[in-house]
């Protein structure tokens, strides 16, 4: 039974989004463009595009996986207080954003984020930033292509790695139709690699962070541990905040 509702209910409990009405005005403390992509036949992406005088760079940042970009937003406006660009989008079902929702998807319509950056910003421009859920997205996009570098934030070796952690009990690689294999594609990574993870992580074990950063290319890849770290909030932490102003200084 619990192997069944695993198999049927895991995109439930792998993806908490809430949802906007269409018509919902955004409210951030700093400037920002609101943008509806349509990055394919039936999916239309929201995003915003925070912006700075005189940025740094941009930020490409993928969320966790509860909430929407009312949220997240102002989480974002975070590295925008460092002068940088920052550019967000909510995942297919989350907030305005609509069509169906799956593994490929997400990564074709990262993959959409980065080329449409790509028409205002050089590759050397565009760091990527994932959090949680995002840290698979991320690092494919990074496997893919040649930004600046790939900033990780509570990162699983793969999806796979924590159902396993979870059920032990149960045959994961047979039931689990969303792996996010991030160990294959950190393998492939050629930028800067900065992983954070926290010792008290109760979402994704500390444990799956470290694997994925002894796998990574060790010339390029700088680990920080947040010892009593949880999972949603590093930046309550010296280590974070120091570490994450070297990265972007």
């Amino acid at each position: 039974m619990i192997g069944a509702s695993l198999y049927f209910l895991q995109e439930k409990i792998l993806f908490m989004p809430t949802v906007l009405p269409q018509d919902f005005q955004y409210e951030f403390n700093h400037p920002f463009e609101e943008l509806f992509l349509k990055t394919d036949e039936d999916a239309v992406i929201n995003a915003l595009h925070f912006k700075t005088e005189n940025p740094k760079g941009v930020i490409l940042y993928f969320h966790g996986n509860a909430g929407d970009l009312s949220q997240w937003g102002t989480i974002a406006e975070y590295f925008v207080n460092m002068n940088y660009n920052v550019f967000i989008m909510d995942y297919r079902t989350y907030g305005k954003s609509t069509g169906k929702l799956s593994e490929a998807a997400l990564y074709k319509d990262a993959q959409y984020c980065y080329d449409y950056l790509k028409q205002s910003y050089s590759d050397s421009d565009i760091s990527l930033y994932g959090r949680s859920l995002g840290t698979g997205i991320a690092a494919y996009l990074a496997s893919k292509n040649k930004p600046k570098q790939l900033i990780l934030e509570t990162p699983y070796y793969s999806m796979t790695d924590v159902a396993k952690s979870r059920f032990p009990f149960l045959p994961i690689e047979k039931l689990l139709q969303y792996k996010f294999p991030t160990n294959e594609f950190i393998t492939l990574v050629e930028c800067p690699i900065v992983i954070f993870h926290g010792t008290a992580d109760g979402v994704v074990p500390f444990e799956s962070g470290h694997k994925l950063f002894e796998i990574a290319p060790k010339q390029h890849t700088t680990f920080v541990k947040i010892e009593g770290g949880g999972h949603n909030n590093l930046i309550e932490f010296e280590a974070y905040r120091t570490g994450i102003q070297n990265v972007l200084k």
